[in-house]
């Protein structure tokens, strides 16, 4: 025990929160802040997503136009997610679909499914041996259709600047499912503006369309907020257990993701360097955000059989220079 405090919480713990007015109204928040300048909220009502985080005082998450709008405004027809997509560190896309809005097997599918518009059945939190744990349970079910569980444990040491999340999802029903999962990760303003270095290793990098084909060069360059900034993605090839990392000069802190491409094969770089919208998205994912029916087409789409677990984790580690 610390003999100079008189509680813990006077340096790290979790401490749950409500918001009050506008769409965000009733939503439940935990924040999470360890003993090393590391702060974030997660979402309990969002599939316990995080949100807003910050770093020794420096902002790392995009927040989108809506900030927080709580799931009972989500509108899933067609892009209707993006009314309520307040982008923040982390959102979860998925279970059975990611990206375009599409037709696939007959199911309309909207953009980029709907488990972060879905509370926590349950949620609890505890500390242990110095770290900080998040257990969180959501269901992504209907009635002759899929039932998916995802179980998320997010564990945070209370003397490391890091985060890591293991993610069990379970098909609880009796029909094979498609799974399709990508960790949208928004980064913004102060880690992103124009000094920000991006680093990439990708055995091959895929333009997703001729707009970004226009541009591949640039792909790592960030540049400043501008006018009517049209999207670029960029699809990133890497194999083994790959380290992104993002440091900023101008704020000497930075940010690397590692994960395992056998659990995670996809990697797309979302760049929009909008006024307003300024936005650098780091998605691991197992497929890429073009739809569900393009996925099945090429043969990438996976699924999960009756019974079948699918277990998929995401390192954080955020430093200073």
């Amino acid at each position: 025990m610390n003999k100079y405090i008189g509680n813990q919480i006077q340096l790290y713990g979790v401490e749950a929160y409500r918001l009050e007015g506008g769409k965000g109204d009733g939503m439940r928040l935990l924040r999470v802040y360890n003993a090393c300048g590391l702060e974030f909220f997660v979402s309990v009502d969002r599939c316990a997503d995080i949100s807003k985080l910050t770093f020794k005082g420096d902002n790392y998450s995009f927040i989108s136009p809506c900030g927080y709008v709580s799931p009972k405004y989500y509108d899933k027809e067609g892009i209707g997610f993006l009314k309520s997509f307040t982008a923040g560190f982390i959102t979860t896309c998925g279970l059975t679909a990611v990206g375009n809005p599409c037709i696939d097997d007959g199911e309309q599918t909207g953009l980029h499914g709907t488990i972060s518009n879905t509370p926590c059945e349950n949620i609890s939190h505890w500390i242990e041996d110095d770290i900080i744990h998040i257990a969180a349970v959501v269901r992504d079910a209907s009635l002759f259709a899929h039932q998916l569980i995802l179980e998320r444990h997010i564990t945070v040491p209370v003397y490391k600047n890091e985060i890591h999340i293991k993610d069990v999802i379970k098909n609880i029903g009796r029909t094979t499912s498609p799974l399709e999962v990508m960790y949208h990760c928004n980064m913004g303003y102060p880690l992103v503006s124009e000094n920000a270095q991006l680093t990439i290793p990708a055995d091959e990098v895929i333009p997703r369309n001729e707009h970004a084909a226009s541009d591949i060069g640039n792909c790592l360059v960030m540049e400043k907020p501008q006018a009517d900034y049209e999207e670029m993605c960029f699809y990133h090839k890497m194999n083994g257990t790959p380290t992104v990392e993002l440091y900023n000069p101008d704020i000497r802190k930075g940010l690397k993701m590692s994960f395992d491409t056998s659990e995670l094969p996809f990697f797309t770089e979302w760049k929009l360097m909008g006024e307003y919208e300024y936005v650098l998205g780091l998605e691991p994912g197992n497929c890429n955000p073009d739809g569900r029916d393009v996925m099945r087409a090429s043969g990438d789409l996976e699924f999960l059989a009756p019974g079948e677990t699918k277990v998929q984790h995401l390192n954080l580690e955020f430093f200073e220079r």
